[in-house]
């Protein structure tokens, strides 16, 4: 007698509903974890991080709302909020007539020839390279009014630098007027910032190399030879002028004081002079008589003073002396 399996079917629709069911739980979890991690990564869109040099500037519905300061920040997610973040304590170096290819321990350069060369005053050519520095003085104005700020300090800047070196004559930009040219560029940048409302302060503008065109740079390295030794000569005049004048001025004074100090000598003498006769003259009219014979004995005795004197009698046989102290009656 064949044997046959009696096949179970309905056993069999249990075991498959079960494990259609254990599917459906699974792929649902897949689509709530999916979900939730969507979710976090767009709410994580809300944390931003700002430096120590930078500041965020918060937007609402992409007007500017609100700035924050260094650390780490939440604001709601995009589309709501967003924010940009600009630093405001860098530095920042924009060149001019050249380009800095690397640094380091070796420093190179390369030279753009389009951007250094400039028409000064005179309609000569001169090869300038400068440096800008600038920062961010007011984040909102320089996020929100400029698009490219280095492009817009960098035009600048050549265009104000070219204007500057128009105005004046070669030599002047070579020389004397250097320092000016770079001030001045400066201040006219700054102002054109402020008029932009760009939010840009210029720190400096230097002018690292200024030469003339290579044809002539022999004639002017003869002309900055014969400059030096102008100065170099009116360094030596002006050094023998501070060593003789003062020598002059001290003879001078010493002249003058001694013509003084005699005048007054003099003049003291002639008053000394002026008071004894007058003392005399009072005695004189006193007594007429004997100040005249004191007169006498005065100028006698000045004129004999130290000397002894012979004197010969009328008879001429006796020599005698004669004290002039008894004759004037002094004891």
């Amino acid at each position: 007698m064949a044997e046959y399996e009696i096949f179970d079917a309905g056993g069999s629709n249990d075991e498959f509903k079960e494990h259609d069911k254990y599917r459906g739980h699974y792929w649902r979890n897949i689509i709530i974890l999916i979900f939730i991690i969507a979710l976090g990564a767009y709410l994580l869109t809300g944390v931003y991080q700002v430096g120590p040099s930078e500041v965020a500037l918060v937007k609402t519905f992409g007007a500017y709302s609100s700035t924050t300061g260094p650390g780490i920040h939440i604001h709601f997610p995009y589309p709501f909020q967003s924010h940009v973040i600009v630093d405001v304590r860098t530095i920042n170096k924009i060149e001019i007539g050249f380009r800095t290819t690397s640094s380091g321990r070796t420093t190179s350069y390369v030279f753009v020839e389009e951007e250094a060369e400039m028409i000064t005053g005179d309609q000569n050519i001169i090869s300038i390279e400068a440096i800008v520095q600038y920062r961010v003085s007011d984040p909102v104005d320089y996020a929100f009014n400029v698009i490219q700020g280095d492009d817009l300090v960098k035009l600048t800047s050549e265009s104000v630098l070219r204007e500057m070196v128009a105005l004046l004559e070669l030599e002047k930009v070579l020389t004397t007027e250097r320092d000016k040219v770079a001030m001045e560029t400066a201040r006219r940048i700054q102002e054109i910032m402020n008029d932009y409302e760009a939010g840009i302060q210029i720190e400096n503008v230097y002018l690292q190399d200024v030469t003339p065109p290579d044809p002539v740079v022999p004639a002017f390295d003869d002309v900055n030879n014969a400059r030096q030794d102008q100065q170099t000569s009116i360094n030596e005049a002006q050094r023998y002028a501070n060593d003789v004048i003062p020598r002059a001025e001290g003879e001078a004074v010493k002249i003058l004081n001694d013509a003084q100090a005699y005048a007054y000598e003099q003049i003291s003498k002639a008053t000394g002079e002026a008071e004894r006769f007058r003392i005399m003259l009072e005695e004189y009219r006193k007594s007429e008589e004997i100040t005249k014979n004191r007169l006498i004995l005065d100028s006698i005795q000045k004129m004999l003073e130290n000397s002894k004197i012979k004197v010969i009698s009328e008879k001429g046989d006796t020599l005698n002396f004669i004290n002039i102290a008894e004759v004037m009656g002094d004891d």
